[in-house]
């Protein structure tokens, strides 16, 4: 009986620091922290991979290099720092639009995000915002293979010959990150792909958003 009301006492004390440390991520915002207990505290956040310049010096990465680079994104594929899930999503927990802006609140503190931002902050270059038209992605996926004239079932990476390649992990494991799958291209990475390798200017921060 003793070992039993310890257990239930712990299991209080866990219970009321959890509710104090959710009041401070949400300033006392109960819909929030509802929505965060049912919604989001369930769904897996990414830990962002990094990707390191130096290892693309070779004359065979070439290419890769210099197509990332012009894309302007060497900074932000090299970033480093912390990382903090939960308060990631209490960030997507309490993510509404402003206009043509991301804005949040994560311990009362309001986080809006522009195109600034993304420009100036992460260092990404602006440019086109439209699709393209007509894309075809089995034509343009057999450009990219080893052996056009395979068959395509389905779009698989490890077919890529090796620029494309890199670059496709590269979109599926930091430019658009997902959890699983990603021997596989989907339609929008193909389109994605299919701009850098081309050097056709990507606007980063509309892109990413209509993905999201």
């Amino acid at each position: 009986m003793a070992s039993s009301s310890r257990q239930k006492k712990k299991n209080k004390e866990k219970h009321n620091n959890s509710q104090g440390v959710l009041e401070n991520w949400f300033a006392g915002h109960e819909e929030g922290i509802t929505a965060y207990i049912h919604e989001m505290s369930i769904k897996h956040i990414n830990i962002p991979k990094v990707l390191q310049f130096s290892l693309l010096k070779t004359k065979k990465l070439a290419e890769t290099r210099s197509a990332l680079k012009n894309k302007k994104l060497k900074q932000f594929l090299e970033m480093t720092g912390n990382v903090y899930p939960d308060l990631v999503k209490v960030f997507y927990t309490n993510l509404t639009l402003d206009g043509k802006n991301i804005v949040s609140y994560v311990k009362g503190i309001k986080i809006k995000v522009t195109n600034n931002v993304w420009y100036s902050g992460l260092k990404v270059g602006k440019g086109n915002t439209n699709g393209i038209q007509e894309f075809n992605k089995i034509q343009y996926y057999r450009s990219c293979v080893r052996n056009p004239s395979q068959s395509v079932n389905r779009f698989h990476v490890g077919n890529l010959n090796l620029t494309p390649r890199l670059i496709a992990y590269i979109i599926e494991w930091k430019l658009i990150p997902r959890v699983t799958n990603h021997a596989v291209l989907h339609e929008e990475d193909l389109i994605l792909l299919y701009y850098i390798m081309n050097l056709i200017k990507v606007n980063w921060y509309t892109s990413s958003w209509n993905i999201c």
